[in-house]
């Protein structure tokens, strides 16, 4: 099992991105899927996190101007974040809490995809 991310890379203050991450491999069930973001010289901090019925919680930095959905039948979740600001420069991660067909359920990390917002 894995995740992949992609959709990082240098936007303008204002601008917007979309980020997507997707698991792969032999998986049973997808729970709780999320994005986390790490600052140079920061501790990582959730973002974003959605359950598998489609409840969301935020970051209270992040409400009003990120979204968090998934795909479940694709096992994908994405982050649309739009008035990005110099201070959402970050590299996100993304998680996933996954039980495989043979084994117990886990976290799951993706590597990280850099956002670089610029003022």
């Amino acid at each position: 099992v894995q995740l992949q991310a992609s959709g990082g890379g240098l936007v303008q203050t204002g601008g917007s991105l979309r980020l997507s991450c997707a698991a792969s491999g032999s998986i049973r069930r997808v729970d709780n899927m999320g994005w986390y973001r790490q600052a140079p010289g920061n501790k990582r901090t959730l973002v974003a996190l959605i359950s598998s019925g489609g409840s969301t919680s935020y970051a209270d930095s992040v409400k009003g101007r990120f979204t968090i959905s998934r795909d479940n039948a694709k096992n994908a979740v994405f982050l649309q974040m739009n008035s990005l600001k110099p201070e959402d420069t970050a590299v996100y991660c993304c998680n996933a809490e996954i039980t495989p067909r043979s084994g117990l359920q886990k976290d799951y990390w993706g590597k990280g995809t850099l956002v670089t917002v610029s003022s």
